[in-house]
């Protein structure tokens, strides 16, 4: 078994979301809940008020300053249309786009459009066009999909997907692989609830059970799901438990591949 490691930017800035949506309400409501509950401390809260005045929702760099010390290729997808609480612009999706190219890093789509062919086709477009690649994967956000979803993806021209959640083996839908992926950090540390439910120690012993549940069927990847946003001070359990999560799969031996390092792979097999 190897590990693909990715990450999803759903948020760049708070000033974004003021005349879009009430996320930012939300956020600090959800934020005295997990206070109240015993969730975060004092400090933590203070941290996120922070993120207020330095108008930051994306630790992008830190992230991959992480991940290249770690020796862990990862992909980060990020957004170039708008829709449930993805909300910043075209403009600032270039930017970083750009910025995380120039890093090394490999990018993909995080995909708004799942409901008919034309939408999908014409955010690939978009998305090509911005970024200048010619082979490039996607993750719907929120995991949005139809029945046809994937097949229109497929018929779009993505390399890879990686909007299943489920204990399978990538798979083939015409030219475009699918990577069904096992942990996400918010099923790890929220489910079921909407904020978060577990503790550092909590997450962890779930998290094993799924890596463990994955070697037990013999599956050649695990897939892994980390929102850069929470790599801060102001989600300490969430950071804590990714930073965990990496140097656990390094300690079992665990070898870290990206998309595309694995499609080549996959392919050398059918051969």
């Amino acid at each position: 078994m190897k590990a693909i490691v990715s990450h999803d930017i759903d948020h760049l800035t708070l000033t974004e979301h003021y005349l879009k949506d009430l996320i930012v309400p939300k956020y600090f409501v959800r934020s005295y809940i997990e206070l109240f509950s015993g969730k975060i401390s004092i400090a933590e809260l203070l941290h996120r008020y922070g993120d207020v005045f330095t108008n930051q929702w994306q630790h992008i760099e830190a992230l991959h300053e992480f991940n290249v010390k770690h020796k862990v290729p990862t992909t980060y997808f990020i957004g170039v249309n708008n829709g449930v609480g993805l909300s910043y612009s075209q403009k600032q999706s270039a930017l970083w786009i750009q910025k995380m190219l120039q890093m090394g890093c490999d990018v993909g789509i995080h995909g708004i459009e799942f409901e008919n062919f034309e939408k999908i086709n014409a955010e690939y477009a978009l998305f090509k066009d911005i970024s200048k690649q010619a082979s490039f994967g996607t993750r719907m956000h929120y995991i949005r999909t139809n029945d046809q979803t994937l097949a229109n993806m497929a018929k779009a021209g993505y390399a890879f997907d990686s909007s299943e959640m489920g204990y399978k083996a990538p798979y083939k839908i015409g030219a475009m692989w699918e990577f069904p992926f096992q942990i996400m950090d918010g099923y790890i540390i929220q489910k079921p609830k909407q904020w978060q439910s577990k503790n550092f120690f909590q997450s962890c012993e779930e998290t094993k059970k799924i890596i463990d549940k994955v070697v037990d069927l013999n599956l050649p990847y695990l897939g892994i799901d980390f929102h850069d946003r929470y790599f801060s001070a102001s989600h300490k359990t969430w950071k804590d438990w990714y930073m965990w999560l990496i140097e656990y799969l390094i300690s079992q031996k665990i070898e870290f591949v990206n998309f595309k390092t694995a499609i080549k792979e996959l392919e050398n097999k059918l051969e």
